[in-house]
């Protein structure tokens, strides 16, 4: 058996990890895109390091667009295999790919418009929406913790690692040459005792580990300090400065987090003067999506279920779907929070947002979470003095405040809590994806080796591995 790592090595996004069994038989974990700026015409979304034609099947840790998102291009070119997910998976990949499709339908005429004007060669889309909803087809959803077999000698098991809903860890137990090896894939390792989700479940033991590491160097806030430390920039930019807090949130996980935690606010504050606009379509629908998943809910929702039958809505919470309105909100004075996608503010509304309000000194950018190297919100988190948007130069006068603590990844001691139940005897190799090499993967790599781990491998993209 081998394992050729085809993306998220040594960085963070492009989630591809090839399995190859003796016979041939091929099974991919995750088909993700790598994100950062001009994403879509990133030579490392536009090749495959093998051809799709030729995968048996395709097993997805959950539906971001980094472990995803290349999914319809990978069908487009020759896949025709289950995509085996869970079953909240499958419904949120359904508005991910299909959002996802609508962006680059839309960046690629954008581009293609400049390079008409200069001469040159147009370019096409990875893929369209019509892809996007042809790849849809393939996807067949399982339940977590409930073996199920891709064929003979190969079955795999979900088991919730409380990333964002439906998200999952992979154990893949694969009969081989008489001896079963048991490979384990984390996904995205989630955080404990968090609003909304279940906390993480430990996987088990396992022979070979692929292990995310986004976070292995760093330690997030603990909830609540977060809800106070959120109140306190509420109150200083809102109430104290009569400004507005712009926050690019990823549509799935980071969002309703957000919404249900301003619920909470609103309720025990009094933030009732204090307009909030969710700001996307696609969050819209992700929020949708959850309500229809409780099964995936933690015990403090439940219970918050019992008084407050809509956590994701309040009074002063207005979900907005339509251009024209989220054009408005460019006039509108006076306080507001403006959350809107994307996470790492490279595309969508959120963009526009930042645009009309980085120069205002009142205001307050809140950046909540993780963004790759190169893109807009990681300029802003690095405290870039200047920005240039659509075209003009943006001195950046709004306050800057990061709270990493509404990351969905779990921080270096949350994922070695997650792994510590690991027989160390059995399990012979950790291979550390999904993390930049060194403020991720070379902290992680060392804490890993004090708690007695053998051998912590760190691949590069195109490697591959004899087990």
């Amino acid at each position: 058996m081998k394992i050729q790592f085809c993306g998220a090595a040594r960085t963070v996004t492009g989630s591809s990890h090839l399995i190859i069994l003796n016979d041939g038989y091929k099974i991919l974990l995750d088909c993700g895109l790598f994100q950062g700026q001009d994403a879509y015409n990133d030579e490392n979304n536009l090749k495959f390091l093998f051809q799709p034609e030729e995968i048996n099947c395709l097993v997805l840790s959950h539906a971001h667009i980094d472990h995803a998102g290349r999914i319809p291009k990978l069908v487009k070119e020759g896949f025709r295999g289950k995509i085996i997910c869970t079953s909240a998976t499958k419904d949120l990949s359904e508005i991910m790919l299909a959002d996802s499709a609508h962006i680059q339908e839309k960046d690629t005429q954008y581009e293609n418009k400049k390079r008409k004007k200069r001469g040159l060669g147009l370019v096409n889309p990875l893929y369209t929406v019509n892809d996007a909803q042809h790849a849809l087809k393939q996807f067949f959803s399982i339940k977590y913790e409930e073996w199920y077999p891709i064929r003979e000698g190969v079955e795999v098991l979900f088991r919730d690692n409380g990333h964002i809903l439906g998200s999952g860890s992979v154990t893949l137990k694969i009969k081989e040459d008489e001896r079963i090896i048991r490979v384990g894939f984390t996904g995205d390792i989630g955080r404990p005792n968090r609003p909304i989700l279940k906390d993480p479940k430990q996987m088990g033991d396992v022979d070979v580990l692929l292990c995310e590491s986004t976070y292995g160097g760093r330690l997030h806030e603990a909830f609540p300090d977060d809800l106070n430390h959120f109140y306190d920039v509420i109150k200083s930019t809102c109430i104290d400065r009569k400004g507005k807090i712009i926050i690019p949130a990823f549509s799935i996980g980071r969002t309703q987090e957000i919404v249900y935690m301003l619920d909470k606010l609103h309720h025990e504050k009094n933030l009732d003067r204090i307009p909030v606009y969710v700001d996307s379509p696609l969050s819209t629908n992700a929020t949708a999506i959850y309500k229809n998943h409780p099964e995936c809910f933690d015990e403090e929702i439940s219970e918050h279920l019992k008084s407050d039958p809509n956590p994701f809505g309040f009074n002063n919470l207005q979900y907005i779907t339509e251009v024209e309105e989220s054009k408005q909100l460019n006039f509108q004075e006076g306080p507001a929070i403006i959350i809107s996608a994307s996470g790492m503010a490279e595309a969508g509304r959120i963009v526009h947002h930042i645009s009309n309000n980085i120069e205002n000194e009142k205001n307050t950018i809140l950046m909540v979470g993780y963004c790759a190297k190169g893109t807009l919100g990681a300029r802003i988190r690095e405290g870039e003095k200047e920005i240039k948007l659509f075209g003009e130069v943006k001195q950046v006068k709004a306050h800057i405040e990061l709270m990493d603590s509404f990351s969905a990844h779990g921080d270096q001691k949350e994922m070695l809590d997650f792994l510590d139940n690991l027989n160390r005897n059995d399990l012979k190799k950790i291979y550390l994806v999904h993390g930049d090499y060194e403020d991720g993967q070379l902290p992680f790599k060392k804490c890993l080796e004090e708690k007695l781990f053998q051998q912590v491998l760190i691949p590069e993209k195109g490697q591959t591995e004899t087990i």
